[in-house]
This record gives C-alpha cells, sequence and structure tokens, in this order.
C-alpha cells in the first residue's frame, strides 16, 4: 500500500497547534496521569495479514512472534513476541479461472504475492458446496489466520475488494478511472461471499469472526486498474446499499452475533465525511467503525470520537495504520496522537512484514521472498503491544505522547512515553492516585528504545525508583520508554 501512504505522509498537515499536533514534549516537561477520565477497556493490537501471510503463512515462528507474548528465535538473535491478539483476514478478489469464456483482468504492476486468491470463483452458483467455489484457495494466508487463532487472536473478515467477476471490468485492482467497480447486480453476491467464508471459518477452520467489513478505503480514488494492489472504490451510496446485505446474509446463516463494521476508509477526516453521510438506518447496521491512520499527524481524530462514540454510541479501532519510517518514531507518535484524540479501543497495524524496510517490522526480499532484517519499527511496537494489554483501562495524559494504562487486578499502572526530540527529562506526576507504591524500595521497572538503532533495543532496566508519587526519567533522543508502576490503587 505504499504508493497512497506517500501521498497522505505528503499531503499531511496538523489542526491541533503545537505540540498536541507533533506530539512533542517541551524541555523537562511534567505529565499529570488523571485517573479520574478513562477512554475504555482495551481489546488489544493487531496487524493484517494479506500479503506478508500470503507469503510466510505456515510457519510457526512467525505466528509466535507476531501473536504471542514468548521470546522467539529469530535469525540468530531472540525476538520478544509482541502479543498481538487481533488478526484481520483479507478475504481475496482474484482467481485463474474462465467463467464462459471470461476470466480476471490483472493489472500490469501488481506483484504476484499481492494477489489474493478468493473463494466464489465461478458466478454460476452460489452454493458453497459446489464446484463453483475452492475451499482449498489462499492455503497459506488461512494457516496463518488458524495459527493467529490458537494463540488466542479474535478475528476480523475484510475485502480489499470483490471477487474479479463481480466488478466492472473485471480487474480487482480498480476501474480505469478510479470510480466505482461494484457492479450494481452483485451487492448482494459481495456480501454473500463474505457471509460464505464467515460460516466456513466457524465450521471448519475454528475461527469465529467478531467482526466483517465489506470495505476497505472504499472512498480514496486510487484504486484503478494499473494499481499495484487489490482495491475497489465504492462511494458512500454504494456502501449504504451493501450494507443492508451484509447483515442479512450473516443473520440467514445463524452467525446474528458477529457484526458488521465499516468503512475503513484511509483517513480520518474522510471517516467523518463517509460516517456523516450513512442515514440513521445505515449507521444502525453498523456495530463497530474501523478508521486508518494514513493521516499520520494530521487530520481531526477527536472529531471522529466525538461523531463515532460520543454521539452515535458505536466501537472504534484504529484498524490499519502504517508508515516509512523503519526507525519506528513516528509509528510511536502517531500511535501516542491516537491515544491521546482519537479514542480507539484497539490499534492495528497494516503489514508487520513488508518488502520495503521503512514500512516493516520485519523486512523480507520481494522478489525472492526470503525473511530479512528486523526493524527498530519492530521495538518499538514491543514497548506498547507487550505493556499495555486487553482488558486494561485506558486513562488521559493531557498529551499527545504519552499514554497510560491501568491494570486493576494487578494494582499496575503503565506508562508508554516517545521523545522525539533532543535528550530531556519527562516527570510522571501521579498524585490524583489514591495510592502509588512501586515495587520494592519503590523500584519502577522500565524498558527502553532508541529509535536511532544505536542504543537499546526494548531493553529492560530497574534503575527508576518513585520520589512519593512522582517519577523523573532521562530520555534520550528519539527514543521510547515504557514504564510498569506496581502498588498504584485509582
Amino acid at each position: 500500500m505504499i504508493k497512497r501512504r506517500t501521498l497522505l505522509t505528503a499531503a499531511g498537515g496538523t489542526v491541533f497547534g503545537g505540540a498536541l499536533a507533533t506530539g512533542i514534549a517541551r524541555a523537562d516537561a511534567t505529565i499529570g496521569i488523571n485517573p479520574g477520565t478513562t477512554y475504555g477497556r482495551w481489546e488489544g493490537w493487531g496487524t493484517s495479514l494479506a500479503w506478508w501471510a500470503n507469503v510466510f503463512g505456515a510457519r510457526d515462528d512467525f505466528a509466535d512472534i507476531f501473536f504471542t507474548t514468548k521470546s522467539v528465535a529469530y535469525n540468530g538473535r531472540t525476538l520478544p513476541g509482541l502479543g498481538m491478539n487481533i488478526v484481520r483476514y483479507n478475504l481475496g478478489g482474484c482467481s485463474k479461472n474462465t467463467v464462459n469464456g471470461q476470466s480476471m483482468a490483472v493489472s500490469p504492476n501488481i506483484p504476484a504475492f499481492k494477489q489474493i486468491e478468493g473463494f466464489w470463483q465461478d458466478w454460476n452458483n452460489e452454493d458453497p458446496a459446489s464446484s463453483a467455489w475452492n475451499w482449498n484457495a489462499d492455503a497459506a494466508q488461512r494457516a496463518a489466520l488458524v495459527k493467529a487463532t490458537q494463540r488466542g487472536a479474535v478475528s476480523e473478515l475484510f475485502a480489499n475488494s470483490p471477487m474479479w467477476w463481480m466488478c466492472v471490468n473485471h480487474n480487482p485492482s480498480g476501474a480505469a478511472n478510479g470510480g466505482n467497480n461494484l457492479q450494481s447486480w452483485n451487492y448482494r453476491q459481495h456480501a454473500s461471499h463474505l457471509a460464505a467464508v464467515a460460516l466456513r471459518a466457524k465450521n471448519n477452520w475454528g475461527v469465529n469472526f467478531a467482526t466483517v467489513d465489506p470495505f476497505n478505503e472504499p472512498s480514496s480514488s486510487w484504486w484503478t486498474a494499473t494499481g499495484t494492489q487489490e482495491g475497489c472504490h465504492m462511494d458512500a451510496s454504494v456502501q449504504a446499499a451493501v450494507l443492508p446485505y451484509m447483515r442479512s446474509e450473516l443473520d440467514k446463516r445463524g452467525l446474528t452475533g458477529t457484526a458488521v463494521s465499516a468503512s475503513d476508509e484511509t483517513s480520518y477526516d474522510l471517516a467523518r465525511t463517509t460516517w456523516n453521510a450513512f442515514g440513521s438506518t445505515t449507521k444502525a447496521l453498523v456495530k463497530q467503525v474501523n478508521v486508518h491512520g494514513y493521516q499520520g499527524s494530521a487530520g481531526r481524530r477527536d472529531l471522529v470520537y466525538t461523531d463515532v462514540v460520543t454521539t452515535a454510541g458505536k466501537k472504534l479501532w484504529n484498524s490499519e495504520t502504517g508508515d516509512s519510517d523503519g526507525t519506528g518514531l513516528t509509528m510511536a507518535a502517531n500511535l501516542c496522537l491516537d491515544m491521546r484524540w482519537l479514542h480507539p479501543t484497539a490499534w492495528c497495524y497494516w503489514q508487520v512484514m513488508d518488502p520495503s524496510a521503512g514500512w516493516a517490522m520485519i523486512a523480507y526480499n520481494g522478489s525472492t521472498l526470503q525473511a530479512g532484517a528486523v526493524q527498530t519499527k519492530y521495538y518499538v511496537m514491543a514497548q506498547f503491544s507487550r505493556h499495555i494489554r486487553p482488558g486494561m483501562t485506558i486513562l488521559d495524559t493531557g498529551v499527545g505522547y504519552a499514554t497510560a494504562a491501568y491494570d486493576a487486578a494487578q494494582r499496575r499502572l503503565v506508562i508508554v512515553a516517545v521523545n522525539t526530540g533532543a535528550a530531556q527529562t519527562l516527570t510522571f506526576d501521579l498524585s490524583r492516585f489514591a495510592q502509588v507504591t512501586g515495587g520494592t524500595g519503590g523500584v519502577v521497572r522500565r524498558w527502553n528504545t532508541v529509535t536511532s538503532g544505536s542504543g537499546d533495543l526494548y531493553t529492560p532496566r530497574t534503575d527508576r525508583y518513585l520520589n512519593g508519587k512522582l517519577l523523573s526519567v532521562p530520555f534520550a533522543a528519539a527514543s521510547v520508554q515504557t514504564f510498569e508502576i506496581d502498588g498504584v490503587v485509582m
């Protein structure tokens, strides 16, 4: 997804002024953690499967690396498992068969590993037990889905494009002009394909999709016949026409507990535009609103939260994001902005493995498809995902460069802070908590990553102590630190 991501990054600006927009702390700042303002129960961290799983889905080491907190051997080193617990399965739109003399139109620019094979390959029969369906398709990505599920992950089903034969030009990369490309007579069929896969997953794969989203960045105009991946433009009116079918197709298969999510728009501002274009009946069909974070530090995250959570009472996820900064510093800064203003209850990275070292947490060669180097971004992700765990309560920090979460059962406060500028000391003021003792002798466990790659990489330390209800910690330039403070009572 590099083409559109690069465009969005280049176009990004800031809406809020100063430190709140950029996530940059003032020199030697004090951060007051406020247990009186909370933003819901944390559901977890995740990744989409799609391309990387189409290559590496059969490997148990990657399943352990991404979906457990085990220590895992990889390329001569030991990696701390990221502990992701959300997996997003990409239902493909490709197949190589011919139907009544017609076959898929293929973009000249899409690599083979980004062509994800769908299951309903022949429009002549909707019965999933018929020969029109190939349930042996997409074996590697399905293997990754099952492995993640077996390791405790919850799952979401989504589609970058409908099946090629549902598209106006039979091209699952998009229309020639980037316009609507789902044939109107296949609105229901697109939903039917998704629902049939959800039922198959439940009955045959041991996977219960919690949510299904029939769209992926549908309002964006870069989905063209010469694109580098699968994609399909569907404007808000088309989405509103598909969503009732999505609900009814799930229901008629007995999947009444599977929620509909939408619309996975590419940016915060576009997510609001689409959501507010829906009428009340359409909004009622959507239980979970998914938004992508490709506006970086720009966009009105706060208004998304107001429209979706405060006003509509919906669950809100940042279901996909990524950036080309392999140090992880940009990711950490934007993640903290999400926690400060968007207040999602889950956060997912697009591709944890990617041929681009900047986009990847673990890179691979796009030509040889050989797994490669671990990027610093991987260790930055660990600073968040291994410590802010499902079930914890997200607390207000009042700043856009730190996030905090509370585990009531463990009486543990977790703080993750990012310093994007020069070296400085950050002081965390915990005076609004009823009790703060820390570990033995007031010790505070911490983990540190210096994103320049010349220092700590998720290195654990036990060299910080509370001073009453204050914790002061030096931060190196361009670094991320995580703190676990025990003996905390709200």
